[in-house]
């Protein structure tokens, strides 16, 4: 399963808000959403676009548990 709660738990630490997020990454807001469901499928162009903003790896934002 594929989740995104350390993107969420990130922006907790940042003291950011999703919509900022959104902003500064230029993306929809709507996918911002779309990422609190386990298992959305996000691109890694978008989560790149995330990375940028954020200062981190793939591997900060999301995870795979088994």
């Amino acid at each position: 399963m594929l989740t995104y709660k350390p993107l969420f738990k990130l922006l907790i630490d940042l003291n950011m808000k999703e919509k900022v997020l959104a902003q500064k990454a230029g993306i929809s807001p709507a996918t911002i959403a779309k990422m609190k469901h386990d298992n959305a499928v996000i691109s890694s162009t978008i989560l790149a676009k995330i990375c940028i903003v954020l200062k981190c790896k793939f591997d900060d934002i999301m995870e795979i548990k088994l």
